[in-house]
């Protein structure tokens, strides 16, 4: 992880338990999943959302893909995140940080294996005006 991964992962972390960062709105849920805008801003052409999210046990994203990078931090639960090869790319449990990279090469899902809900910390760095994710079609996994 790179210096500057690890200072916005650090602001991330800082600005999700101060608690400083004030609720603005609320996300489409998917299978299981909430998602609260916790802050937006807009620098350049470049958007920065931070954004918490919850996965009930049982529950997916869905497979789809962002159009920028994101960087998260799992606050509870345990990580089971899928690439387009349907392995198992990242696992861990609270604390654990990784980062997702942008791009239709790069379609994911996140699914909770657990038996409590996961909540996620996610700082996305996306091109102004982008959505969220983009949906994508399952690469052929045995899974959703």
């Amino acid at each position: 992880m790179t210096l500057g991964s690890r200072a916005v992962l650090a602001a991330l972390a800082s600005c999700a338990l101060a608690g400083s960062c004030a609720a603005t709105a609320h996300a489409t849920p998917s299978d299981g999943v909430t998602g609260v805008i916790l802050s937006r801003t807009t620098i350049g052409d470049t958007e920065y959302i931070l954004r918490e999210i919850t996965i009930v046990p049982g529950g997916s994203t869905g497979w789809h893909y962002h159009d920028g990078t994101l960087y998260a931090v799992l606050r509870q639960g345990e990580l089971s995140h899928y690439g387009p090869d349907c392995a198992i790319d990242q696992v861990g449990g609270a604390g654990t940080a990784f980062v997702e990279r942008a791009g239709t090469s790069n379609v994911h899902l996140e699914r909770n294996l657990g038996t409590e809900s996961q909540i996620l910390d996610v700082l996305y760095v996306l091109p102004a005006g982008s959505p969220l994710s983009e949906d994508a079609p399952n690469p052929g996994c045995s899974f959703n």
